[in-house]
């Protein structure tokens, strides 16, 4: 059994502690992994990585809505090389994906590459995977052993009958071996499968069987809305079981969304804090305001604002004095077509609806600079 260790330890409210998985560090370019560093997420270019432009373009996107870590395929010679140049112009550790060809492996280590992304149902035998760990370790760059349900190796297979949590984890800790045989240490390690039961299961095997950094994922999630939910079942109860050090939301969608479906979830128990959270009321008859429509404008509004900080939208006085009790700006709707703009919790001033967009945006701008401005004094 893993030694807990509390994260976002909550005295007045215990309710909220998780308590964080015991894990070794590692250090992914300048980002490390596990231990007491923040879970990191991470997302995946879908462009094609010969064209060199487009993909530095979808990190530098991803980069900007706060990804940690950007994931490029290498299928072939001619992405090895493009990923030279597309490592050289992100702002973020690059993690190279490798499959079938150990020696795209070796290519991507030589091209900066932070990391290696290897799969031990398909990079091969020992002898090749020996010839990738070597390439790692000449180009400082770590190696994350990723095992998916849909890949795994042949014996495993015959033995288990289908795959299950126990073949994945059997399947991992095989390559575990391998990496730490060959004295490599700079690991980590995930167990994705499309099924959240068999995921949560693996997870949850592997979390108590070894104490390297766990990547979490739930893999080919699905669309925009139905993966973001799966993956929020998936992989909220094992980050809040404290299981986990970097995360990938898999969408069909944009990068750009994985990396902010990724931050709710981490948002949504604490984990992480970036940019505004937005509470908001899903409206009913007593909404003095379209609150719907006003939630999506402000969300594209304030997209720009990377502080921590709390904002709530209630479309009447129900629920609306409560919730900006505990948010840093607040506006509830009223009669009349105005409403109430709260600040710190208190009752401020009164602001029309057809204002209200507007004025709400400078009050969180204004008190963006503030926290930004007591942060630097405090540092």
């Amino acid at each position: 059994m893993w030694i807990p260790k509390a994260m976002s330890l909550n005295h007045v409210r215990p309710w909220r502690n998780i308590y964080r998985r015991k894990s070794r560090q590692i250090m992914v370019g300048n980002v490390p992994v596990g231990g007491d560093a923040p879970i990191a997420v991470q997302t995946m270019t879908n462009t094609l990585t010969t064209d060199a432009a487009a993909t530095i373009a979808q990190v530098q996107a991803a980069a900007e809505a706060g990804a940690d870590l950007v994931r490029v395929s290498v299928p072939d010679q001619a992405s090895a090389k493009a990923l030279k140049e597309i490592v050289r112009e992100s702002p973020v550790p690059i993690v190279a994906d490798i499959h079938f060809h150990y020696k795209r492996g070796i290519e991507a280590a030589e091209a900066g590459a932070a990391c290696l992304r290897i799969n031990p149902g398909n990079i091969g035998d020992e002898k090749r995977v020996a010839e990738v760990i070597k390439a790692a370790r000449d180009h400082n760059c770590s190696i994350r052993i990723g095992v998916n349900a849909g890949s795994l190796e042949k014996h495993l297979l015959e033995k288990y009958g289908e795959p299950c949590p126990d073949a994945m984890v059997e399947s991992g800790l095989d390559h575990i071996k391998i990496l730490q045989d060959h004295d490599f240490h700079e690991f980590k390690i995930s167990v994705k499968a499309s099924d959240v039961f068999m995921s949560a299961a693996a997870y949850q095997a592997l979390a108590e069987a070894t104490d390297a950094p766990i990547h979490l994922g739930i893999t080919e999630a699905g669309g925009l809305v139905s993966g973001t939910i799966k993956s929020a079942i998936g992989l909220g109860q094992l980050l809040w079981m404290g299981i986990g050090d970097t995360i990938r939301v898999s969408l069909s969608a944009d990068p750009v969304e994985e990396v902010k479906v990724g931050f709710e979830i981490l948002k949504s128990l604490g984990l992480r804090h970036r940019g505004v959270n937005i509470i908001s009321c899903p409206s009913c008859a007593r909404q003095g305001f379209d609150v719907i429509k006003t939630v999506e404008t402000l969300e594209k509004r304030l997209e720009h604002i990377k502080t921590p900080m709390s904002l709530s939208i209630i479309g009447c006085v129900v629920n609306g004095p409560g919730e900006a009790l505990m948010t840093d700006v607040g506006f509830t709707g009223g009669g009349a077509g105005s409403g109430m703009v709260y600040l710190a919790g208190k009752a401020s001033h009164k602001m029309s609806n057809e204002q209200m967009v507007d004025h709400i945006v400078e009050e969180v701008e204004k008190k963006a600079a503030e926290l930004d401005a007591t942060k630097d004094a405090a540092e």
